[in-house]
């Protein structure tokens, strides 16, 4: 199955495209203070190591602000300046070369102040995300109506922008609600043409929150909606950069992460599977993404039942038996292996470039 994605318009925030037939990007936001540029710096690198492909910061006040263009300079991915309550900040962001604004409809509203980020933001061409949250809407009602409230949010500022003939809009809609969430998007998926960046808000600590993004981003992905994705997880950044290239890969949206497919074992299993599974997966995941690794779909099985079938389908494979297991990649045979070298080999194939 090929998940058949919206069409919308096409956007660019720095030199990574969003919308129209361009891959679903990866994007994650520092959690240091934006004014203290070398914990920031150094966290946005190890955000690029993991994969992240657009970095959010916060600009809480001109400190931040006066900094943006020597963050920008040490970091290889575009940046976008989160900006909330003071529009001259991101003026200032912007004249510092910002990839990219997060506007929040909520506490920047008056139109002489959106007018004036407008004029700056279409003179150094870039993107404005009408970033609204249900936690800060300017309304409030009965929680069955959040949704179209943040609809209706989105819809007014568009129409701001729009008559400032302004149209490099990206739109977001986070609620902590996973149902209010998709509820939202998918009525605006039915309103515009604009590029949508996906994400439930505070969606909380790392495994209810992994989970809880996993299921909402994964609903709306599946449906073709989203063009962008952050999963915001109370936890370090680099883990909400883990858990989205997992929902993409699981949707086949991206195939620049190996997959691991591993059977849960039961009384049929005559080798530690869970211990090789964690050894493989610690390994592979010492590996940046520009590593090379030509599978993409790695197998290792651990009995007779669908462990030959899982083995062969995959790029590289491990059927397990009595001790012992066979490696077979692109559904032959390479070689039969002992439970102490499973993992060294399977590895070794895994990496190995002359037989992609």
């Amino acid at each position: 199955m090929v998940i058949k994605k919206r069409k919308t318009r096409q956007v660019k925030i720095g030199n990574v495209k969003i919308g129209g037939n361009a891959p679903v990007s990866i994007q994650s936001m520092a959690k240091t203070d934006t004014a203290d540029m070398q914990v920031t710096v150094s966290q946005i690198k190890a955000l690029e190591q993991q994969g992240c492909e657009i970095v959010r910061v916060a600009v809480k006040n001109m400190a931040c602000a006066r900094v943006l263009d020597k963050i920008k300079a040490r970091i290889g991915i575009p940046i976008v300046a989160d900006i909330h309550f003071h529009f001259q900040l991101a003026l200032e962001a912007i004249s510092r070369g910002v990839d990219g604004l997060r506007l929040n409809p909520g506490n920047i509203y008056r139109r002489s102040e959106i007018k004036q980020v407008v004029k700056m933001a279409k003179k150094k061409d870039i993107p404005i995300r009408v970033g609204v949250n249900s936690g800060s809407l300017r309304t409030s009602g009965k929680k069955k109506k959040i949704a179209g409230q943040m609809v209706k949010s989105a819809l007014d500022y568009i129409k701001i922008l729009n008559d400032l003939d302004f149209y490099s809009i990206i739109v977001s809609l986070k609620a902590s609600d996973l149902l209010t969430t998709v509820q939202a998007y998918r009525m605006m998926a039915k309103k515009c043409d604009y590029p949508f960046h996906l994400g439930l808000t505070a969606a909380g600590p790392e495994d209810p929150g992994s989970l809880k993004s996993a299921i909402g981003l994964g609903v709306l992905l599946a449906e073709g909606i989203g063009d962008t994705i952050r999963v915001s997880l109370t936890a370090d950044p680099n883990e909400e950069v883990k858990v989205a290239r997992n929902i993409l890969t699981a949707l086949k949206l991206r195939k620049d992460k190996i997959e691991i497919v591993s059977c849960p074992t039961c009384g049929r299993c005559e080798i530690e599977l869970i211990k090789i599974v964690k050894q493989v997966k610690k390994r592979l995941n010492q590996l940046t993404i520009s590593d090379h690794c030509s599978p993409v779909k790695v197998a290792i099985m651990g009995c007779v039942v669908n462990g030959p079938g899982e083995a062969r389908d995959a790029d590289v494979g491990l059927a397990g038996g009595r001790k012992s297991g066979i490696i077979f990649r692109k559904g032959k045979i390479v070689k039969k292996v002992g439970e102490k070298e499973m993992v060294d080999e399977l590895v070794k194939e895994i990496l190995n470039p002359k037989k992609s």
